[in-house]
């Protein structure tokens, strides 16, 4: 490989891979101890694979084995009971065997010459030691030879999970099937599945079929898991060592139960299953025979789910039907409760008792600690960490689930191909980095902090691609936080690359956000100027080389280096990707340099006046092929185009779409500034240096009104103002719904 002046931190790059990929490969998480041997294990026609007679789990952790090095590699190796009398020293073998004195998840690999050996006391341990031997094999077709090594490897914590919410968007069976073995790959264990919300309800409840045939459909998106493919993922993920904890919201979100069973409710007017995002109103009220009810749900919930741990929501639950009821202010005097904050602790207490006394655990947002929540409940910190902070003083586990860094739903780069969700951004790094260590604890409240989860909220992911896209690699970097000792964010980044192999193996949809090139253009006189970065090499520089190419051809790891900005003449195609080694690791980003170009900006090009609730947003039956999704602030849709030259009067172009208001603020709707609109549709206006200055144009909306795809607008010429100024550009319409966006904007001559 050819190789121009290359950096010092790229050269350090090289040498990490060298040294540390003989030794673990591209196992993920971290293992606790690696200690290098001598020689290798080569993989050979005659290598078997051999568990202990009548060992069914022993025998499970082989055949999975075998499994993903067949999907991964093209590998086939047999699986059989072990001889009674130990393999001839010249064999080629892989043995699991139980030993004794293996913690519930540890284990320990052994790889020498001829022999490997996977030993654990548990079914799980076994489990691991497999996962962690697949990983070893660098992930192609010729691979065969594994560095001799040992292996010493247990989990620092005991909760390692993903939360799935399957309420606002509906995932296949077949994709949480899939969810759960990747998961089982880096040694997550915890499935948290939300269930139950104002937009659906999803799992079946016999004793009340409404549920299901009002309550999971709503105007544009519906589903249910019957009861027999609930108990299929539960199965499947007890073989991949996967806990699935069901989540039932109560008492708020739950506008799809009340809408089936009115008499749930607290409100006075019928409902319907939402279609809107954001924070509901409507609580079930506290009648015995709504008690009655969730305990039926609870009872058929519990035969489902072997998990001891049942979670029953307890967040957002805005107290305003409860405080405007008769009815619940009749029950909360007659239970001599003093307010709705006090009324909701005795709600959460009594569901909890419930689940004690059947041999389960009450887990709860955060909202739900509180005096008087018993010892068992285990409370999970969303809102930050000191939730999971005063659970622990308190005497009650809890888990780390804070936003907004492990909520998957936000975007992991600034790069306009990410798919919608909160704009916000989530990276990588920020997830690897999280600490969940509370030094301010002392030994004995440490031991209630069970471990770390990340939430996976579907109201903008759409489709199971999507959910992939947002949970991996973040869900890897979320599993060394959980399970290893130590972290060392170059070294991940390292073994980031074979993983993305097997991703890619296994036909899932990740994203390479951290690899990806990010491409800023510059108009001057002596041409265009084009600076290049990834998330990687800005961080950490080096983790991910950008090479380059000027003559139409796809660029190689022999391709030039990117070291500095380029300034390009008008006509340069300029195709570029990032580099781990020999390896691309990015897709190829391809850009044509023109006349126009540097002229067109597009949404994420611009800066937003306010970025109270960002989102990234597609409009109405857009295809994933339409480009990038619109970012805007719902709270404010206005965004400002910097350091344009307006001395000649320049040709301006927009595309804009409406968006369906679908949201859900409260009193804080009123807040949202929709202008003084000239015509019925509204238009868009122009403002030069502040928002707040007369318009020095506008842009009806109405030749985009009947459509609800995106369309551009008819060119006008803004007024000519000496030198360079800031442009703010805002809707101004006749009500809220819809809201006008953005999506981008072309001034030249």
């Amino acid at each position: 490989m050819t190789v121009t002046k290359p950096r010092a931190a790229y050269a350090a790059l090289v040498l990490i891979l060298a040294l540390h990929a003989p030794a673990h490969g591209g196992i993920i998480p971290l293992p606790a101890k690696i200690v290098p041997g001598d020689g290798s294990f080569e993989i050979d026609s005659a290598t078997a694979v051999k568990v202990p007679h009548g060992d069914a789990q022993a025998e499970n952790a082989a055949a999975y084995l075998v499994e993903l090095w067949q999907r991964s590699n093209a590998l086939m190796l047999p699986v059989s009971a072990a001889a009674a009398a130990p393999a001839a020293a010249t064999e080629s073998t892989i043995v699991f065997r139980r030993g004794q004195g293996f913690g519930l998840e540890e284990y320990r690999l052994e790889v020498r010459p001829h022999r490997i050996t996977v030993s654990a006391t548990t079914d799980a341990g076994l489990f691991y030691g497999a996962v962690s031997l697949w990983q070893l094999l660098p992930p192609e077709p010729g691979a065969r030879r594994i560095p001799a090594q040992t292996i010493v490897d247990a989990p620092r914590y005991a909760w390692r999970g993903l939360m799935l919410d399957s309420a606002r968007h509906f995932q296949s069976p077949a994709f949480i099937h899939s969810m759960i073995d990747w998961m089982a790959w880096h040694k997550l264990n915890v499935l948290h599945w939300h269930l139950t919300d104002d937009q659906g309800w999803r799992i079946q409840i016999k004793k009340y079929p409404r549920l299901t045939s009002i309550g999971a459909w709503r105007s544009d998106h519906g589903g249910f898991y019957t009861q027999d493919e609930v108990r299929d993922i539960v199965a499947h993920a007890a073989r991949r060592h996967v806990q699935v904890v069901p989540e039932i919201e109560m008492p708020g979100h739950a506008q799809a139960a009340i809408a089936a069973y009115p008499a749930l409710g607290s409100g006075d007017r019928p409902l319907k299953v939402s279609s809107n995002w954001g924070v509901h109103t409507h609580l079930f009220n506290l009648e015995p025979q709504t008690f009655r009810f969730l305990e039926d749900v609870l009872d058929e919930v519990m035969q489902m789910f072997p998990s001891r741990f049942v979670h029953v929501g307890g967040d957002e639950a805005v107290k305003d039907e409860w405080n405007a009821s008769a009815q619940v202010q009749a029950r909360t005097h007659e239970l001599g409760i003093k307010n709705a904050a006090a009324l909701q602790s005795y709600f959460t207490q009594r569901i909890g008792r419930y689940l004690t006394k059947h041999g389960r655990r009450l887990v709860g947002w955060d909202e739900i600690l509180s005096p008087g929540l018993p010892r068992d409940a285990v409370v999970m910190s969303w809102r930050g960490v000191a939730g999971a902070h005063e659970a622990a003083l308190a005497g009650n586990d809890t888990v780390l689930s804070p936003q907004p860094t492990l909520y998957f739903d936000r975007r992991q780069s600034t790069l306009a191909d990410e798919p919608p969700g909160r704009l916000e951004v989530a990276s990588l790094e920020d997830v690897y980095r999280f600490d969940l260590n509370d030094l301010t604890l002392n030994a004995a409240q440490r031991r209630h902090v069970l471990g770390v989860q990340a939430n996976i909220w579907t109201e903008h992911i759409a489709t199971d691609q999507r959910v992939e896209w947002m949970a991996l690699p973040r869900a890897a970097a979320l599993a060394e936080v959980g399970w290893s000792q130590q972290r060392r964010w170059p070294d991940f980044v390292a073994r980031l690359v074979p993983m993305f192999a097997r991703y890619r193996a296994f036909g899932l949809s990740y994203a390479d956000s951290i690899f990806g090139i990010d491409a800023e253009l510059e108009r001057t006189s002596a041409g265009i100027t084009l600076a290049l970065s990834n998330q990687a090499e800005l961080k950490d520089a080096g983790l991910g080389a950008i090479r380059y190419t000027l003559d139409r051809s796809e660029p190689t790891a022999s391709s030039t280096l990117y070291t500095a900005p380029l300034t390009l003449a008008s006509g340069t195609e300029i195709r570029a990707a990032t580099f781990v080694g020999a390896q691309q690791v990015s897709r190829t980003l391809q850009k044509h340099l023109d006349a126009g170009t540097g002229r067109l900006r597009d949404s994420h090009d611009l800066d937003l006046c306010s970025n109270r609730i960002g989102l990234l947003l597609e409009p109405a039956g857009a295809p994933a092929s339409a480009g990038a999704p619109l970012a805007v602030d719902i709270m404010n849709p206005c965004w400002i185009d910097r350091g344009i030259d307006l001395m000649s009067g320049p040709r301006i172009m927009v595309s804009v779409a409406p968006l369906p208001f679908n949201y859900e603020l409260g009193a804080d709707a009123a807040a949202i500034p929709v202008g003084n609109t000239r015509t019925p549709e509204g238009e868009l206006e122009i403002h030069a240096d502040s928002c707040d200055a007369p318009a020095i144009a506008t842009l009806p909306l109405a030749p985009a009104a009947a459509s609800n795809a995106l369309t551009t607008l008819p060119a006008q010429r803004l007024p000519p103002l000496p030198g360079r100024h800031d442009l703010c550009l805002r809707f101004a319409r006749p009500r809220l719904d819809p809201m006008w966006a953005l999506n981008w904007i072309e001034i030249g001559e």
